[in-house]
């Protein structure tokens, strides 16, 4: 036997993860990787295109929507053992996240815990981005990445937390600037 063989043997009885791909084939890894991607029970409903002048702030709201049936701890659950609702957004160079505003959550029983209250969000819930370019930003547009990362629960049951992918462009443009011919002439 030669020593390659060998190896690859010793590597596969040894190693239970690898010994896994050589019973279920290699072509099935993808396979085996997408099932283990998380059930997403929360949707986001992209902004437009946001539009900040070098030097400039804008808002722009980031919706989402809670699947019916389910709801996520709001953005301050009301209990330190809750994990709350966050959104984080990585900006690209020269542009800032100045803040975030969450609303606030509905107060809402569930029988798991009749005897408190929770801060929930259902349904249509909306997280407000403030957002600034330098002014020394290049024009072009821009992508800002970020997730909004949640634990969703039913009735009975709540889930692993969860890592939503966001992501919405930032076009920086010059504001117009007014042309001779632009302006009213003097004496009309």
């Amino acid at each position: 036997m030669n020593w390659r063989r060998t190896l690859a043997l010793v590597l596969l009885m040894g190693c239970p993860t690898l010994a896994g791909f050589a019973r279920v084939g290699w072509q099935d890894i993808g396979t085996l990787a997408k099932a283990k991607t998380p059930v997403q029970r929360v949707t986001a409903m992209p902004p437009q295109v946001v539009g900040i002048p070098p030097g400039g702030k804008v808002t722009t709201d980031l919706a989402f929507q809670v699947k019916p049936g389910f709801h996520i701890n709001s953005n301050k659950p009301g209990s330190d053992f809750l994990l709350p609702t966050v959104v984080t957004l990585s900006p690209p160079a020269n542009i800032v996240v100045g803040g975030l505003e969450y609303p606030p959550g509905r107060e809402q029983s569930f029988p798991f815990s009749s005897d408190e209250k929770l801060s929930v969000y259902t349904g249509d819930f909306t997280v407000t981005a403030l957002l600034s370019a330098a002014k020394n930003m290049p024009t072009g547009r821009f992508r800002v990445h970020g997730f909004l990362t949640y634990q969703a629960c039913d009735d009975r049951a709540c889930y692993p937390p969860t890592k939503l992918p966001i992501s919405f462009e930032v076009d920086i443009a010059r504001a117009a600037t007014r042309t001779r011919r632009d302006l009213p002439h003097p004496h009309n």
